[in-house]
């Protein structure tokens, strides 16, 4: 029985397929991609901009 373990990465919208390419050469398969729950940078001042997330990527990869 394969056993796996998982790992949590927040995708950077200006980088998501290097993100995603670097844990792919490490072996890593990408299961889901969820939105974030802490808030992206939020313009300084501005409490009524709309709250930005950063998604959040779910790997998984055999155990060895």
């Amino acid at each position: 029985m394969t056993t796996w373990e998982y790992a949590t990465v927040p995708l950077m919208i200006h980088a998501t397929k290097q993100i995603l390419d670097n844990w792919g050469d490490d072996g890593w398969e990408l299961v889901t991609v969820l939105p974030g729950t802490q808030a992206a940078d939020t313009p300084a001042g501005n409490m009524n901009a709309p709250a930005q997330t950063n998604p959040i990527a779910y790997l998984k990869r055999p155990k060895n």
